[in-house]
Order: structure tokens, then C-alpha cells, then sequence
């Protein structure tokens, strides 16, 4: 019987220490994915680092490509969220954008390591990642963005013009953002340099300004 239990509880991923082993794991292997690359990383490594036994991994995760995978699943599953959490906000279109890029900016914070991993496999040399589709929710951001824009030209907050090439105006100020803190620390924005350019592009967006034209 008691084993009948053992065996439910981990089916159910409710063993003791199930949370705190799969943390260590994914830890120490986005730690070693960010400092050797995915290909360069072994089993041996990631179970070294985390103080458990291959056995351990392969339970949790079956191999080093379900790591990675979780990894990614868990970084790009809270972007989901905060995309949709998006569609409920309040305010004017610029506050809405306002927020929606500094709550990706400081996920993007929390989990710098992941999007270091993230970068190298997307725009680096091939090195046998598993597929995983960072487009997808690329695709999905710039929809939000877009979304609010539409909006605020629809109410008059925005002038009319392409919302396109206005959601590209924004993403690039994030991507900046992003790209100089992982690349040139030194010159990093932050979120308050990120929020100053932002409202410098809505500047140039806002109907006032157009009318004044």
C-alpha cells in the first residue's frame, strides 16, 4: 500500500523535494547552457551541477533536449500570460503600452540566463537544440502591441498612420533594450531609459502633434 502511494505521489510530481530537485536541475542547466553553449553541455555536467544523479534528470526530464525544453516552456509560458493579462488592462493606449513593455522588460530580467540561451540558439550557429517555436510568441507580442495602437488611433489618442510600422517603432525600442543589456551592460536603458523612449515615440505617434501639423 504505502507503496502504491509513493508511486501515485510521483506520477503527481508530489514527492518530497520534487520542486527543489526540478529547480536545481533547470538551474544549473541554464547556468551551463549559458556559459558553454546547449551543444558543449553534457548530462554529466547538468547532474554534477545540481548534486543528482543522471537517473534524477531522465526522471524529470527523460533527457537534455526535455531540459531545454522545460526551460524555454517555463521562460515563454509567462510571456503568454503577460500577453494575455494585456487584454484586460486600463487606461490610455500609451499607459497600456507603457506597461505591457516594462512587464516584458522585467520578465525578460528574471531571466536573463534564459534569454541568453534563447538568443544564441535563435540568431547563433546551429547546435542541435530540439525545435522550439520562438516565433510563435514573437508573433504574438507584436499582435498586442499592435492591438493597443489600433485602439489608440481609434479613440483619437494616435494619429492615423500605418499601426504597423508604429508596433515596429515599439518593438524596436525593446529590442534595443533588451539586446544592449545582453550585449554592452555598460550602456544598458533599464526600465526608466526604456519608459524615456517609449514616450519619445509617442510623441511622434500622438494626434495632437498631427493636428498641430
Amino acid at each position: 500500500m504505502k507503496s502504491d502511494k509513493r508511486m501515485a505521489g510521483r506520477k503527481n510530481g508530489k514527492e518530497p523535494g520534487n520542486e527543489s530537485v526540478r529547480h536545481r536541475l533547470l538551474a544549473a542547466a541554464t547556468d551551463l547552457f549559458t556559459r558553454k553553449g546547449y551543444a558543449a553541455t553534457t548530462v554529466r555536467e547538468i547532474v554534477g551541477a545540481a548534486g543528482v544523479t543522471k537517473p534524477v534528470l531522465y526522471y524529470y526530464f527523460r533527457n537534455k533536449e526535455g531540459i531545454y525544453l522545460e526551460l524555454m516552456q517555463e521562460a515563454f509560458s509567462r510571456l503568454e500570460e503577460l500577453i494575455a493579462g494585456s487584454e484586460g488592462d486600463r487606461g490610455s493606449a500609451s499607459q497600456k503600452l507603457l506597461r505591457l513593455c516594462d512587464r516584458l522588460y522585467t520578465l525578460f530580467m528574471e531571466n536573463v540566463k534564459v534569454a541568453r540561451v534563447m538568443y544564441s540558439i535563435y540568431y547563433g550557429p546551429q547546435q542541435g537544440a530540439p525545435f522550439f517555436d520562438f516565433d510563435s510568441y514573437h508573433l504574438k507580442f507584436k499582435e498586442a502591441v499592435r492591438r493597443i495602437i489600433q485602439e489608440g488611433i481609434r479613440k483619437g489618442e494616435f494619429r492615423k498612420g500605418n499601426p504597423e510600422d508604429m508596433t515596429w517603432a515599439i518593438l524596436g525600442a525593446i529590442n534595443v533594450a533588451i539586446e544592449v543589456h545582453l550585449g554592452h551592460i555598460e550602456l544598458e536603458l533599464g526600465r526608466e531609459g526604456l519608459a524615456r523612449v517609449l514616450r519619445l515615440i509617442f510623441q511622434g505617434i500622438s494626434a495632437e502633434k498631427g493636428r498641430r501639423k
